[in-house]
């Protein structure tokens, strides 16, 4: 039975229209003919029809305005039907009642342009995002308002949270951009993944639940709501599944579909550790195991990660990328296989709908100890194991869970083999359309720079080729000293020791503490008679501190409230002792963030004196919030002479906390940009005022990543690594919207003594692309047809193709190999076995030379038999080229 969604009653909704199809025409100045969106326990109802839906997670502020419709296009092109986001409170709201929709935030476009691309849109307004993005994605003056507590059966925090989620419900309402309006809105998400800590608010937990949900529902927004992970969801809200795998997922009602809105692709990294990643096997062996028992719509998180600009990411001390290792990589260019595998996927799935959205349930048959088949067919009696196939639509899955084992096994009279943990997918029941372990899309490696070689100890992952030596971007640099501790007129003196996040409102990751302590005679010779130095004790410190004594940096320490001792060495007579309390992130998951704050917590002492520690928590200690440089703004292109730069010429010493600024010309043509920071320490930057994000160049482990990872099992965030003994992140992204032809101004914040002369720019591409794929393979998804009469399938043409792409504007300049036969090895060491057509390379270059892409058939009609009796396979790597003439203007 459908489930109709609650309205306002003072709104006039218009009917659908009964004959509405499922694909829904784009009308000139319209998105959609208007339509109603309600669910059953099968899926949703989108205009009277169930729907089986790939969903793309894109967070709009992870990106420019310039870079959104390519994102939705790639994500359209890829198979996706739905475009979701979170919002994000602290970007809408950054100071109460004063809202922000422009810019990387102007919601209300990125929505229009989901809808002008003919695709559905999901927004999870939270307004709790989590999202590895900072604090949540909660306003940090929530924290400030009397009385209140996150995400609890609180007054204050329920006040403020429905003010914003009806402002964002309200807005898309004004806009139009709800489905009954004929706008790509079909579904909203209230709360995230609460019901992991609702138990931590007792009883007043689920009162808040409740009313999330009951409020939700209330603002007449049209169209079904979800809670993630929110098992006790009220029967009129859909609960869903966030997870690696969700196939055995199970809602709390018979009278909901089975959603998943976050299928995790990859994970997120931290400053200083490996970078995971998730084989793409493994990702769609995940999405047809949910679609094969039963599953409706399946979400990516990512499918564009991005990049958490400015101080936005999460935390504490997550990285500047959120690349998050997604179909799409964080400059928005295809990952290779991924991309490719999961369009295959998403073909065949769409192959199947007929049958998926016919079929309350699938029938169910076992296979062998661990392989097992489901059936959905559209015929209205019970499937036998000997019905006709030609009886209805008809549509199998057949997995074989097995960690270690291929598995032969007998469907309907015919035998197929599947590689473990694999599903293989047969729209007609008959014929296999695709298997999650067979990746028959190509491979991409990535170049910076042109002058390029392969570098890594992972033959796997999806390679980027690093840099040979770029040159730098700049030898000529000016410079300005960042006064260390209290540079303004708004310091002011305390006692005690106060949290960093009530003085610094979140408006500088900075926050200085300045005391001054008297050391006597006495203690000099004590230290000197037992050769013992004393030591400055933090009882708990989180994310990191820089102590310094007299103006000399005496060392810092990096963790997350973490016991800090370390030795000072002090003078007689009076010493100061400066702390810099660093925020890398403030805390984005968990209950009581309101709790957690920043800085210090305990007593601070001077251990080690002759008479005894010396508690300085209770000192007067004078507070100075942020940097001088900051609050002047000299990252502003129209700093330059106000603020007093200086020439910093090469060679030249160079001293902690200083700031740099040079001018660059941009890359020519359209390709993504990025800026080299490996040799830079830690700090911030700056592109013609553009805040790109934090730097850090902080080296992952030398262990722990391995050779190769197995695709098969269980996937976890420390299966798959990479990036051993590497930085962590080295490029960092500069939008090609926020650069200018020439005279770009780049401004650093650099915290250590290293000096801004190896930083060098590039463009980010697909140089190398290599495939493989055998005569044996499945037939490429677009020779299936459905029958405009019955709805069947068919699959005229059974040859295998290998599908070869590069980047947008870019065109195949050369085949560096091919080979049809039996070729060895595997992309960058392809070589000829003793099976090879000799035509191979004149073929693949005939078709492919000088186009953006091209496909191939493989088989001994187009090669010819170069051995008889023996399985073939296509393998070729070929080269990718800019276009010659790169003077084009640098925006795009």
């Amino acid at each position: 039975m459908a489930v109709a969604m609650s309205r306002r009653k003072t709104l006039s909704f218009p009917l659908i229209l009964t004959a509405l199809t499922i694909h829904f025409v784009i009308v000139a100045g319209e998105y959609f003919k208007p339509f109603n969106v309600t669910y059953d326990q099968r899926a949703l109802i989108i205009g009277g029809k169930r729907r089986m839906l790939i969903s793309a997670g894109i967070h709009y502020p992870r990106a420019t305005p310039e870079m959104w419709p390519k994102l939705i296009a790639r994500s359209k092109e890829g198979g996706a039907d739905v475009i979701e986001t979170y919002t994000f409170w602290n970007g809408h709201e950054p100071t109460r009642g004063q809202y922000n929709f422009e810019g990387r935030y102007d919601i209300v476009k990125f929505a229009k342009l989901v809808g002008s691309h003919g695709l559905f849109l999901f927004i999870r307004i939270g307004p709790y995002a989590c999202a590895e993005w900072n604090f949540g994605g909660f306003p940090i003056w929530l924290r400030d308002i009397p009385g209140i507590e996150f995400r609890t059966d609180n007054a204050p925090f329920k006040e403020e949270m429905e003010r914003y989620v009806k402002k964002i419900v309200d807005l898309m309402i004004s806009e139009s951009l709800f489905s009954w309006q004929g706008g790509p809105i079909i579904l909203l998400q209230i709360e995230n993944e609460y019901g992991n800590i609702e138990s931590s608010f007792g009883p007043k937990g689920k009162i808040y639940m409740k009313w999330a949900a009951e409020m939700a529902v209330g603002l007449g927004a049209g169209v079904p709501w979800v809670m993630c992970r929110q098992t006790d969801a009220p029967e009129y809200i859909i609960d869903t599944c966030n997870a690696y795998y969700c196939d055995g997922f199970t809602p709390n009602s018979d009278k909901k579909p089975k959603i998943w809105t976050e299928n995790w692709d990859g994970w997120f990294a931290d400053w200083g550790e490996r970078l995971p990643y998730r084989p793409s096997e493994d990702i769609a062996f995940a999405i047809a195991r949910f679609f094969q028992r039963g599953g409706s719509l399946q979400n990516y998180y990512m499918y564009f990660g991005g990049t958490n600009f400015g101080r936005t990411a999460g935390g504490p001390t997550q990285i500047t990328s959120y690349d998050y290792d997604a179909p799409l990589d964080e400059y928005g260019l295809l990952r290779q296989p991924k991309w490719g595998h999961l369009k295959d996927l998403h073909a065949a799935i769409k192959l199947c709908e007929p049958a998926l959205v016919a079929a309350d349930s699938p029938q169910y048959i076992k296979l062998g100890p661990n392989q097992e088949a489901h059936v959905h067919c559209g015929t209205s009696h019970n499937i036998g194991q000997y019905m006709s196939l030609n009886e209805g639509i008809c549509a199998a899955f057949i997995a074989n869970i097995d960690e270690h084992e291929s598995a032969t096994v007998k469907f309907y009279g015919q035998e197929y083999t599947l590689p473990p943990w694999s599903v293989s997918i047969l729209p007609d029941c008959r014929n296999v359309a695709f298997n999650t372990a067979k990746v028959g899309a190509q491979t991409s490696i990535k170049t910076v720079g042109s002058d390029s070689v392969s570098v890594g100890n992972n033959s796997l992952f999806p390679q980027v080729i690093t840099k040979s030596k770029l040159e730098s971007i700049s030898q000529s640099w000016m410079t300005l000293k960042e006064p260390l501790g209290v540079w303004g007129d708004k310091n002011f003196t305390s006692k005690g020791i106060l949290e960093h996040l009530n003085v610094t409102k979140d408006q500088s990751d900075y926050l200085w503490y300045l005391t001054r302590i008297y050391i006597s005679d006495d203690d000099i010779s004590f230290w000197e008679e037992n050769d013992v130095s004393p030591t400055i004790d933090i009882d708990s410190m989180r994310d990191f501190v820089r102590i310094f004594v007299n103006g000399q940096l005496a060392g810092s320490v990096k963790g997350k409230w973490i016991k800090v001792v370390h030795p000072v060495r002090l003078v007689q007579g009076y010493n100061d002792i400066l702390l810099l309390s660093e925020t890398v992130g403030l805390q984005n998951y968990g209950a009581f963030l309101e709790k957690d704050g920043a800085g210090f917590k305990g007593q601070i002492k001077l251990t080690g004196c002759k008479s005894g520690d010396i508690n300085l928590t209770t000192s007067l200690w004078t507070y100075q919030v942020g940097l001088k440089g900051e609050f002047l703004k000299v990252y502003d292109v129209n700093s330059t002479e106000s603020a007093g730069w200086t020439e910093f010429p090469s060679g030249a010493t160079p001293s902690v906390f200083s700031w740099y600024n040079t001018k660059f010309d941009a890359p020519g043509g359209t390709d993504p940009v990025a800026l080299d920071f490996s040799s830079m320490g830690k700090g911030q930057a700056w592109v013609n005022g553009h805040h790109i994000g934090r730097y850090w160049t902080l080296v992952a482990p030398n262990n722990g990543c391995g050779s190769t990872c197995d695709y098969r099992g269980a996937y976890h965030s420390d299966k798959c690594r990479t990036n051993c003994g590497e930085i962590t992140q080295a490029w960092y992204h500069i939008p090609r919207s926020w650069l200018n032809t020439s005279n770009n101004v780049l401004v650093i914040f650099e915290e250590t003594d290293r000096t801004p002369f190896d930083i060098s720019i590039s463009t980010r591409s697909t140089e190398t692309i290599c495939a493989q794929v055998s005569e044996k393979h499945y037939p490429p998804l677009h020779k299936w047809s459905h029958s405009e009469f019955d709805r069947k399938l068919s699959l005229m043409d059974k040859t295998p193709e290998m599908h070869l792409q590069c980047d947008e504007g870019h065109t195949i300049s050369s085949i560096e190999f091919a080979s049809y036969g039996s070729p060895n090895g595997s992309c960058q060491k392809f070589s000829q076995g003793k099976c090879h057509a000799a035509n191979s390379l004149s073929v693949v270059s005939q078709a492919c030379i000088g186009r953006t892409s091209c496909s191939i058939g493989i088989s001994n009609g187009v090669f010819g038999d170069p051995c008889r009796h023996v399985v073939k396979s296509l393998a070729v790597q070929a080269k990718c080229s800019p276009p010659p003439d790169l003077s084009t203007s640098a925006s795009s």
